[in-house]
Order: C-alpha cells, then sequence, then structure tokens
C-alpha cells in the first residue's frame, strides 16, 4: 500500500460526547486550555488519514487482542479506534487519569 494512500476518519457519536466532556470538563477551569485540547485531539485525530497503521495495538486484558489502535494525545488522552478497508473509526476518547475497564462491558 502507497504510504500516500489516504482513509477516511469517522468519529462515532460515543467518542465525540467523550470529546465533549472532557473539553466541559477542562473549560470549566481554563477555557483556552479546553479550546487547546480540542485543537491537539482534532489535528491528532485527523492524522490517522495518513497511515493509521503506525499506531500500535491496545493490549489489555480485557479487550480482545488486536482489536483498536491506541493514540496518545496530549500525554492524558488515548484515542482506540479500528481500521476496516478504507476507513478508521475513531470509537473512544480516554482520559487515561481515569479507570477505562468499563469498556470491556
Amino acid at each position: 500500500m502507497d504510504d500516500n494512500t489516504k482513509y477516511a476518519v469517522e468519529i462515532s457519536d460515543r467518542a465525540r460526547r467523550m470529546l465533549l466532556s472532557h473539553v466541559r470538563f477542562l473549560a470549566d477551569v481554563n477555557t483556552s486550555a479546553a479550546d487547546r485540547l480540542v485543537d491537539r485531539l482534532m489535528e491528532g485525530i485527523r492524522s490517522l488519514s495518513f497511515m493509521p497503521e503506525r499506531c500500535p495495538f491496545f493490549q489489555e486484558d480485557f479487550i480482545p487482542p488486536n482489536k483498536y489502535h491506541k493514540l496518545y494525545i496530549e500525554k492524558w488522552y488515548l484515542v482506540l479506534y479500528q481500521i476496516k478497508n478504507r476507513t478508521v473509526y475513531v470509537e473512544y476518547i480516554v482520559d487515561c487519569r481515569q479507570d477505562y475497564k468499563w469498556l470491556m462491558k
């Protein structure tokens, strides 16, 4: 596959709600930091349109192996996504400071 091949990137409704939740929480403390977070998250997510395979698989006991790729953004945020055909599906945007074992439900 050509490295310049572009993938479509789709963000699930759940991931959008998660992003909004993180941003709202931060905006209560610092609105400019919340704006920067949105920019960084969207920049990282958009970058998945090129070579999404560059990110490793998310390996946890409670997740089936090789199901999600992981992308860390701003050291605290984890974007979990799947690649199917020519599309990247962003499923979760998780704050790593929280317990995320609920993903297995």
